[in-house]
């Protein structure tokens, strides 16, 4: 099947300019330079990849499936998703990883790369079948709890670097939590919550910078929130350590001052103080932040209806993730630009998770996503595609609005009323 989308401002190489795509049996043929856009609002982009997603099947499918999780991923202009393994059954063998396989093979709708635990059950005790798992996972995760035992963590780490697989781990001191659910903050202090501290994330993270430097693991850090993280890994890069790190749209854009009494507030690690997330924005813009990712977390109605201390942690992102970092980041504070926002959320990842980082190119799989630039709406999650609604960012205001994500040329979202 062959496409022509004439005209259209292209995002390649780092660069954005018009250009008309030759699309044809699921790849990009041709990308032949335009002398104008014929649609100036309008787009193209790569297809971002999320590597931190929670789809939550099997096991847990009253909060999320695979089928919704996905539809909602094309939504956000997402093409390839990296689905977290804290399931039943945890995927830390090969006969377990087949259950989350086959209902990827029937139901995704865009490129699914399941995660294997590094511990079986994620208990912490035992290390999982990483020999096993290795050929057909993404990376290896006990994503939602750390791994305490240190020196558990350094034989997976000599592990998955024989098997030439990254550790993407939850950095978390359980001995530091003290029934803590929000940041141990001023909110916390003025309204009587239990606070988390902020060595608790840091603290592993140092370990683990060690570790890796020891055993030679490609390591990556989930959900980075605090400042002292971020100097830790800018250490660590300049070292030399083999390390990448993401951070996710709540942390940049929010902080324990817009905290109310609502679970839609509440996730883990926990919103952090103005200071960390300004240290944050510092690691994007000098390149110690590598990637973007949204640990898009759904939940029942149920589970985030009550308030902070009784709502489960975590929120959906995954539809709105580029839309308020173009809006917020890119448009109205001009801490990023467009490019580096893109990469940040689609090539970046893709690279450093061994998956299609080619962008838009000739030869390339045709993974790309279309938006309009000046569409301006509110946020509404009863119009989301996910079975999750607990956002902090209901009724925000954002410029940007995905109307069409492409994935091996075949589209797999398209708004109403298309283009």
């Amino acid at each position: 099947m062959r496409r022509i989308i004439k005209g259209i401002n292209t995002w390649r190489d780092g660069a954005v300019a018009p250009a008309d795509l030759i699309l044809e049996d699921g790849r990009i043929a041709a990308v032949v330079p335009a002398a104008a856009s014929l649609h100036p609002s309008l787009v193209a982009l790569p297809g971002f990849t999320d590597v931190h997603v929670h789809l939550r099947e099997p096991g847990f499918s009253y909060k999320e499936t695979i089928a919704t999780g996905t539809a909602a991923a094309a939504r956000g202009g997402c093409t390839a998703v990296c689905a977290m393994p804290n399931l039943n059954p945890v995927p830390d063998t090969p006969e377990h990883l087949r259950a989350e396989q086959a209902i990827i093979g029937r139901d995704a709708r865009i490129r699914v790369y399941p995660y294997g635990a590094i511990t079986m059950g994620e208990k912490g005790e035992q290390l999982a079948d990483m020999e096993g798992l290795a050929p057909h996972v993404v990376a290896f995760s006990d994503d939602g709890r750390g791994v305490q035992d240190p020196a558990m963590m350094r034989a997976a780490m000599a592990r998955a670097r024989a098997l030439g697989k990254l550790i993407a781990a939850h950095c978390e001191d359980n001995r530091l939590l003290r029934g803590g659910y929000i940041h141990d903050g001023r909110y916390a202090r003025a309204h009587g919550h239990p606070g988390i501290c902020s060595e608790s994330e840091w603290g592993p993270i140092a370990r683990d910078v060690a570790l890796a430097r020891e055993t030679g693991c490609a390591y990556h850090v989930c959900h980075v929130s605090t400042k002292a993280s971020v100097a830790i890994l800018r250490r660590a890069k300049a070292e030399g350590v083999d390390v990448t790190c993401e951070t996710a749209p709540h942390y940049l854009l929010l902080d324990d001052g817009c905290l109310r009494e609502d679970g839609r507030f509440k996730m883990n690690p926990p919103l952090r103080d103005a200071a960390d997330r300004e240290a944050l924005l510092e690691g994007l813009a000098d390149g110690t932040i590598d990637m973007i990712a949204t640990d898009h977390a759904p939940h029942s109605a149920e589970e985030k209806g009550r308030g902070l201390k009784g709502s489960a942690m975590g929120i959906v992102g995954i539809e709105t993730a580029f839309s308020l970092l173009y809006t917020y980041l890119v448009k109205r504070q001009r801490v990023l630009s467009l490019e580096r926002l893109v990469a940040l959320m689609s090539v970046d990842p893709a690279r450093r998770f061994g998956l299609n980082a080619s962008g838009i190119a000739p030869g390339a799989p045709a993974d790309l996503t279309i938006f309009d630039l000046n569409a301006p709406h509110a946020i509404d999650p009863a119009s989301f595609l996910s079975l999750g609604r607990a956002t902090p960012f209901e009724g925000w205001t954002v410029d940007a609005e995905c109307v069409e994500t492409l994935c091996g040329g075949e589209t797999v979202w398209r708004r109403e009323g298309g283009h």
